[in-house]
């Protein structure tokens, strides 16, 4: 099956690039990176802090089903212009994983569809690499299409 979710991962750089494109109208795509409810439902995770503005924060958590917590993150938000761009800096915390730079840009297409492209930039090479190698593109592709299903019933 064919991953709708795009990574664009050059040989030797230490950055990555991530495509998507929804059946989704913009304004539609871009709350379900800034509000809270939606985030915990797509990324099926609890939203601890989220402060979506200029200069805000956030933190996530998911715990399994005795409630251990198995990852934790959190970052800064840098840039927020509504409909058009986020970025921000996100951290696995407890983890050898360095802060990474996430610059978000969302694209009308149509009135119905949607696209973002998102340029993740890490401390090296070597770090990227190591995210490689988790089942990466797998689960950001199952969170789209989780992101994709739960958006389109709110439509």
């Amino acid at each position: 099956m064919e991953l709708k979710t795009k990574i664009t991962a050059e040989e030797g750089r230490q950055d990555l690039v991530i495509t998507r494109e929804f059946d989704l109208p913009l304004e539609l795509l871009f709350k379900a990176y800034v509000e809270r409810e939606i985030i915990e439902q797509w990324m099926g995770t609890k939203v601890l802090k989220l402060d979506s503005k200029k200069h805000g924060s956030y933190q996530y958590e998911t715990s399994d089903a005795k409630g251990n917590v198995v990852f934790r993150s959190n970052g800064v938000i840098h840039e927020l212009s509504s409909n058009r761009k986020i970025v921000k800096t996100f951290e696995m915390e407890n983890t050898p994983y360095g802060v990474q730079l996430e610059i978000s840009e969302f694209e009308q297409l149509t009135v119905d569809t949607s696209k973002i492209h998102t340029h993740i930039i890490y401390e090296s090479v070597a770090q990227r690499d190591q995210m490689l190698k988790l089942p990466f593109a797998q689960g950001i592709n199952m969170a789209h299409n989780r992101m994709q299903d739960i958006l389109t019933k709110l439509k």
